[in-house]
């Protein structure tokens, strides 16, 4: 098993090749197809996205927080499961999107066609990559997501050669190429989804499964509509400003979510080993990444003016320029979250998580209707920077009560050990 600073580099890795294919997708179909197959396939997307989420809820993240550093027995046991499950939420939201495509038309319908027939592969496909990560194999999930870009590339760009001109087969290219790198998780676990234990799985970790479901979708929801506030009170120009923000910080994001797939189960190790030192472990997550990310910023701005906005942005780049500084302050902010986010996956206080999941998306669409009245572009960015600062509070103040009564069940639980070993020397 890798080192901590080996596991921390192949996460990086791993979502580094994931971005490019991810964004691989995203620029060939907007280049190749145009305005309206691109906005089908940015609806396909947000559908991938939302199920993504509810089956890492179900899934990937019990996984995590109870089967991290365990024996190989058990691991293999626990992903059968888990991968089963992701399988399964795979088959039962492509049904749901193939039912969408139907009723809808167009573009809309032969994207939602292509993304519904491939789902249960994409998911399938995510949950090898998190039980890789569980088990310290971080070299397993890169090797698996390469598959994924080395099947992908040549066939989009066959595709583009062809001048292939529907989004359905850019999806298949897509999507079809994480189903091969699903189909070699196998062989790489030795372990096949059991779907028999589906069930088993769902009631085992039915108090974490749920409720990181929820509070995924409903972060996931909470963004969407912010973004659709924006779109209606603003217009595009002004979205596509803030995309734009948002692309240049592109490859820090690439370290933040690389980091992001190794420090659950690195925070469940520093649990099992010293409970006390986990707040520690979090702050040095949160700093660390709001320092990398407070560099980059500094590098932007410095960098943009001096030509490097002109070569990445062409004309578009004063009107961003003036959001580099809120869209980094928002992402320290970010950094902020992530910390007391995985202390609180550590301890699988799903309940807390959710609670705080719901507040912060309370705040973040009052923050995001309230930015653009005030301000435009610019006050977009700062409503979205204050509403992730106020859920920083909110989250490390869950985790300052999760780790109150993890530290009052850990007593509880050796006194009742201590009490049934005194008394049966007192039988003896």
């Amino acid at each position: 098993m890798a080192r901590p600073a080996g596991r921390l580099g192949w996460g990086i890795a791993d979502q580094g090749v994931s971005s490019i294919t991810n964004f691989l997708v995203v620029f060939m179909v907007a280049r190749s197809l145009g305005a309206v197959p691109f906005g089908a396939f940015s609806l396909a997307y947000v559908a991938y996205g939302f199920a993504l989420n509810l089956s890492r809820g179900l899934s990937s993240y019990p996984l995590q927080v109870r089967y991290t550093g365990v024996d190989l027995t058990k691991w293999r046991k626990a992903v059968g499961e888990s991968s089963g499950t992701a399988l399964v939420t795979g088959i039962g939201t492509g049904i749901i999107v193939l039912a969408a495509g139907a009723v809808l038309g167009g573009n809309t319908r032969i994207a939602l066609f292509a993304l519904g027939l491939t789902l249960p592969g994409l998911l399938l496909q995510d949950s090898w990559r998190y039980a890789f990560f569980a088990q310290g194999r971080g070299s397993q999930a890169f090797i698996n997501d390469t598959i994924w870009a080395a099947v992908q590339i040549p066939a989009m760009f066959a595709l583009h050669h062809y001048n292939v001109r529907s989004v359905f087969w850019y999806i298949i290219a897509w999507a079809g190429a994480a189903v091969v790198a699903a189909a070699a998780g196998p062989l790489q676990t030795k372990v096949l989804p059991n779907l028999r234990g589906v069930r088993q799985w769902l009631v085992k970790h039915r108090d974490l499964g749920a409720r990181y479901s929820a509070s995924n979708l409903i972060a996931s929801a909470a963004v969407q509509v912010r973004s659709s506030v924006v779109d209606g009170m603003l217009g595009l120009a002004v979205v596509g400003y803030v995309q734009a923000a948002g692309t240049l910080m592109g490859p820090f994001m690439v370290i933040f979510y690389g980091i992001g797939l190794v420090t659950v189960p690195e925070a469940v190790r520093v649990l099992k080993k010293s409970p006390s030192r986990l707040p520690l472990f979090c702050m040095v997550v949160s700093v660390g990444l709001g320092v990398a990310a407070l560099c980059w910023g500094g590098f932007l701005l410095v960098a943009l003016p001096r030509g490097l906005g002109n070569l990445m942005l062409g004309s578009i780049w004063r009107p961003t320029y003036v959001l580099v500084l809120p869209q980094v302050l928002a992402i320290v902010g970010g950094a902020f979250c992530s910390g007391a986010s995985t202390g609180l996956g550590a301890l699988g206080a799903a309940r807390r998580m959710l609670r705080a999941a719901v507040i912060s998306a309370i705040v973040a669409l009052f923050c995001g209707v309230l930015g653009p009245i005030l301000g435009g572009a610019v006050g977009t960015m700062i409503g979205t920077l204050i509403g992730t600062w106020i859920s920083a509070v909110i989250l490390w103040w869950e985790l300052r009560g999760a780790m109150r009564e993890h530290e009052i069940v850990s007593t509880t639980s050796k006194k009742t050990r201590l009490n049934r070993k005194n008394g049966r020397h007192r039988k003896i």
